[in-house]
């Protein structure tokens, strides 16, 4: 089974072909087959109902997610999921007078199979696939897979410090991500290893050029411009240039000894939202050791995993 994050699975045309029908979903539910569907409704009772091309299905709040029926998980885990993909197990499938189906699923079950041969499995240095489920000032929070949540501290995003994980995610955009550590149930992740070197990321650019860059900070010594997620420059003073902005900027040197890229900025532009792809150097495999710094400097910044 290749487990991935909630909402990736629906629209294949396998699940589909199960949800469309009874015989489909008592299939499913033979085989224990993970499937997807859309959460129209939370009931008062926070039980999830899901909708189906013949009918609909539901979730008890119990088998809502792993944790609600001990108390670990709020209700807002259930809430939350309205208007949204969520993944279940079928428990049973029935049909009311009229011929439409109603059938009773689990997402617990899903979530608890991802759990015992998926998660529990991954060591430290494991790349996983995950998916922005919301953000906030600390971090960003993702599903790891079957909606099983984790999250990347703000500090673990990228090299180029950001105000708010927003600078760098989007909610509901797929991402990958390094399993940094296990803390109990917890998995706790990294981004930054996945999107390269200083090296790495001054090949792309070369003394004299002109390029587009994104103001991280303004200080009193200069301007910190990034150029790419894990590597940023500093600029010399200007006047008007706030954090956020994009400008444009022209690189005056790169020196790898120092580990700095100078910069001077031509023109400012407006503020800049996240809206590219990630360029990841590495986005599978495992990682046993990360060094960012070039050999040239003497220096040793490195994730151990």
């Amino acid at each position: 089974m290749n487990y991935r994050p909630e909402g990736c699975l629906y629209r294949t045309a396998e699940n589909q072909r199960y949800i469309s029908t009874a015989d489909g979903l008592r299939e499913a539910m033979k085989k224990g087959l993970i499937l997807e569907a859309r959460a129209a409704v939370c009931s008062s009772t926070h039980d999830l109902i899901v909708e189906f091309p013949c009918g609909e299905g539901m979730i008890p709040r119990d088998e809502g997610a792993v944790g609600i029926r001990e108390g670990k998980t709020r209700d807002i885990a259930l809430i939350s999921r309205v208007n949204k993909i969520v993944c279940f197990k079928v428990t049973e499938v029935g049909t009311d007078a009229d011929g439409r189906v109603r059938a009773v699923l689990s997402r617990s079950a899903a979530q608890e199979e991802f759990i015992s041969e998926h998660m529990n499995k991954l060591t430290a240095g494991d790349i996983i696939d995950a998916k922005v489920t919301h953000l906030e000032q600390f971090g960003c929070f993702v599903d790891i897979g079957c909606g099983v949540p984790s999250l990347i501290p703000i500090d673990a995003i990228s090299v180029s410090r950001i105000s708010h994980p927003s600078d760098r995610f989007r909610t509901g955009q797929l991402i990958k991500a390094v399993v940094r550590s296990r803390d109990g149930e917890r998995i706790c992740l990294s981004h930054k290893e996945l999107l390269g070197t200083w090296e790495e990321n001054t090949a792309g650019f070369q003394t004299g050029e002109t390029v587009s860059g994104v103001v991280r900070s303004v200080e009193e010594y200069g301007i910190f411009v990034e150029l790419a997620p894990n590597l940023a420059g500093l600029a010399e003073l200007r006047g008007g240039v706030t954090a956020g902005q994009s400008v444009s900027v022209y690189i005056k040197a790169i020196i790898p000894e120092k580990m700095k890229v100078k910069l001077v900025i031509v023109d400012v532009c407006e503020e800049c939202s996240c809206e590219s792809d990630i360029h990841y150097y590495i986005d599978e495999g495992h990682l046993s050791e990360w060094n960012y710094v070039p050999e040239a400097s003497g220096r040793k910044i490195t994730t151990c995993f």
